[in-house]
């Protein structure tokens, strides 16, 4: 979870020990030999993985789990294959003759002044500026008559950027923040306490915090959420208890109190909560899964007043938006798969007294509220449209928007006549307006300096058919003038999961790769949130292979309107997205040149074993739920479907040594089988970053190395000498 305020990326939130598990007592039996591929000049020589065959038995089912032994992360076995690993990625990366040229163009590309959108803090506005190639984004402020001072600079942090700032909380007066900082990309977090006005730490910091936000009550403690320290291996043991607490300043966090969770009758995996701005009711979220949640609510000013339930299941997603006094706003999909806006008393807030404020449409809502209004960000064919609503629900205006694209923010406080949204799509670099929340005027806060010509490139959006008759929308993003004689280097990235929308936005690193030439395709896969819960639901369970279906038909489409070919496409995809790429590349790898998973959920039949991983069940099912369950997870679950003799995609398996929310182990037995079972040249390499994560507070330093050998390595095994 991260702060409205913070524009670093990150990633999405997603990842019973099995019984009957036997272990051969002989390794040697099943050692791999050392393999060889060839591609261009240059031989690889892969490191040698054992083999120790593990016995899992399903529903009368015995499964062969070889690589076992690589889950353990604490292991010196584990971290010398991990060392061989990348000695021979490295090398291969090396000897790619224009990966430099990359490097410094993403440099380039990478080296503006980039600054986020203001909010206000007391008697503050503070802003989000990185001068360039900081590893980590600066946290500045400025008030009228005064320069603006840095307020807090996580390149402090350590010297090669790897601790990041995750999220910052301020006080309603602003006069105090808790900010939380990951170290090597771990979700699990430290907080410190600071007095905004001195800057200085003002109590021991807390420790072991994960999948948290912070929520004040007044300036005297707040809410934060976390799980017990599990035993064994802080990055890889299961973690499934999450609960709330309430820390009161000026106390150790060892008193402090467990608000919800923890109990041994029910399990939520995922805990929150958030007190209104009044301060007068705490709310608490609670689910067991990535979909679906409970929701609780507390008299904070009455003594001793208990948790009364507002929802009392986990079959839709319910979410607070706003109060004033006893009258609550939520946004919810219960009996409205696209989400509407409700309002109800907080003294009788049952679902059959909610009142709809926005109600649903053909298309899915979000909303934020700023400046005492509502602003309902709707989403049309993964791009944006906004309409500002007053609290009662009357439609005041649309927003005009520059052009089709994604607009992001329209938040800040009910005091502010003015209010910041941004707006890019996937070649226009994002600008930062502020708007007018009286008249409906925008105008530019800030536009973007990065040096990318715009004008010399074009984005479409198409819809394509999938496998069973299903309209799918893709943006597709290149040059002006390329010539669709199949020629042209692709990149196909999708995600399909977890009601996760991709709606088009600009990257930098994504720039370099339409710069050297390359085609970039975003296709919006059932599973995603693109087009509500429907959407989702179809790509769940037992329908997760319209989700597959759905990739392969993009590909299958940018081939046959000669946008590109199998020989020069490749398949992109990180976390879900890695799953994604893995089971299409098992699937049809014919289709392919090159396969990029990235942080991957690759072992489908143990993912629920690891960290919070048994959360992701409302998408995936999990292999212990019933015998149908079993086999189908099975059957497309990437590590079980590499086949021996079957020649793959040139693949580069990316992964970090710190992720604990898709743990790396699901990536090293995914390359492990890869470079046992590949049958042709093409090479199966695994690309492991040391001191990151699942992705988010990554330094630009390792951005930069990273997309420089994705790109290199796509080029390269496409064929292309030159650029």
């Amino acid at each position: 979870m991260k702060s409205k305020h913070l524009i670093l990326s990150s990633a999405v939130a997603l990842a019973l020990s099995l019984a009957g598990c036997s272990q051969s007592n002989s390794p040697s039996a099943s050692e791999t030999s050392i393999a060889k591929a060839s591609h261009s000049s240059q031989n690889i020589t892969y490191p040698v993985t054992k083999k120790i065959d593990v016995v899992d038995e399903y529903f009368g089912t015995k499964v062969v789990d070889s690589y076992r032994w690589l889950e353990d992360d604490m292991s010196a076995e584990t971290a010398d294959w991990v060392k061989a690993q990348n000695k021979t990625t490295f090398s291969y990366l090396n000897n790619i003759p224009y990966r430099e040229k990359i490097k410094t163009r993403l440099s380039a590309l990478l080296d503006y002044e980039k600054v986020g959108m203001p909010f206000i803090e007391g008697d503050y506005n503070y802003f989000f500026k990185n001068d360039g190639l900081q590893n980590q984004y600066v946290l500045y402020r400025e008030k009228e008559g005064m320069e603006a001072e840095v307020f807090l600079d996580p390149n402090a942090f350590s010297e090669d950027g790897t601790v990041s700032l995750a999220d910052i909380e301020f006080s309603e007066d602003g006069s105090l923040a808790v900010y939380l900082i990951s170290e090597g990309g771990s979700d699990w977090r430290k907080a410190r306490v600071v007095n905004t006005e001195t800057k200085e730490v003002i109590e021991t910091e807390l420790v072991d915090i994960k999948f948290s936000g912070i929520s004040w009550v007044g300036n005297e403690g707040f809410y934060y959420s976390s799980y017990d320290k599990p035993k064994g291996s802080e990055l890889s043991a299961k973690t499934d208890q999450h609960k709330l607490y309430y820390h009161k300043l000026g106390t150790p966090q060892s008193q402090d109190v467990v608000v919800f969770g923890g109990t041994a009758a029910e399990k939520h995996r995922y805990v929150g909560g958030k007190v209104t701005k009044d301060g007068k009711y705490l709310l608490v979220s609670a689910s067991v899964s990535t979909s679906g949640n409970k929701v609780f609510i507390k008299d904070l000013i009455k003594a001793n007043a208990k948790l009364i339930p507002v929802v009392d299941n986990t079959n839709s997603d319910t979410d607070f938006v706003s109060s004033n006094g006893d009258e609550l706003l939520l946004i919810t999909n219960m009996n409205a798969a696209n989400k509407r806006v409700v309002k109800v008393n907080a003294l009788n807030p049952a679902p059959e007294n909610w009142v709809d404020v926005i109600p649903e449409t053909e298309n899915v809502l979000s909303v934020s509220t700023g400046g005492g209004y509502l602003f309902a960000k709707y989403m049309k064919d993964a791009t944006s449209f906004i309409q500002q609503y007053d609290l009662e629900g009357n439609k005041i205006r649309d927003i005009a928007l520059p052009e089709v694209g994604s607009a992001r923010g329209f938040d800040g406080k009910k005091t502010q006549d003015k209010i910041y949204y941004s707006f890019s799509n996937q070649k226009t670099p994002s600008t930062i307006f502020s708007l007018d929340v009286a008249s409906g005027e925008s105008a530019v806060h800030l536009k973007s300096k990065v040096n990318f010509n715009s004008d010399n490139f074009e984005s479409k959006q198409v819809f394509y058919t999938s496998k069973d008759g299903t309209k799918v929308p893709m943006i597709i993003t290149h040059k002006k003038g390329i010539k669709l004689d199949g020629s042209n280097p692709t990149i196909l990235y999708g995600y399909g999961g977890f009601n996760v929308s991709l709606q088009p936005s600009f990257s930098s690193t994504r720039a370099a790769w339409l710069e050297l030439g390359g085609v970039y395709a975003v296709a919006n896969l059932r599973g995603g949130g693109e087009y509500g819960k429907k959407w989702h639901n179809a790509g769940t369970k037992l329908q997760k292979q319209n989700v597959f279906d759905d990739f392969i038909a993009a590909a299958d489409y940018l081939i046959e309107k000669n946008i590109t070919s199998s020989e020069k496409l490749a398949v992109m995809g990180g976390s879900n997205g890695g799953l994604l790429v893995g089971a299409v590349m098992t699937q049809r790898p014919e289709l392919f040149k090159v396969a990029l998973p990235a942080v991957g959920v690759l072992d489908m039949l143990r993912y629920h074993t690891f960290t919070s991983g048994a959360g992701w069940a409302y998408d995936y099912g999990k292999s212990d739920d019933n015998k149908e369950m079993f086999e189908y997870l099975l059957g497309y679950s990437p590590v079980h479907n590499v086949k021996a003799g079957t020649q793959y995609p040139a693949t580069l398996v990316t992964t970090g040594d710190h992720d604990d929310r898709v743990v790396p182990a699901h990536s090293f037995k995914f390359a492990a089988e890869l470079q046992a079972k590949q049958a042709g040249a093409n090479p199966t390499l695994i690309r492991i970053e040391t001191d990151a994560g699942h992705g988010a507070g990554t330094p630009i330093s390792k951005t930069i190395d990273q997309y420089a050998d994705i790109f290199g390595f796509t080029l390269y095994n496409m064929g292309v000498k030159d650029i």
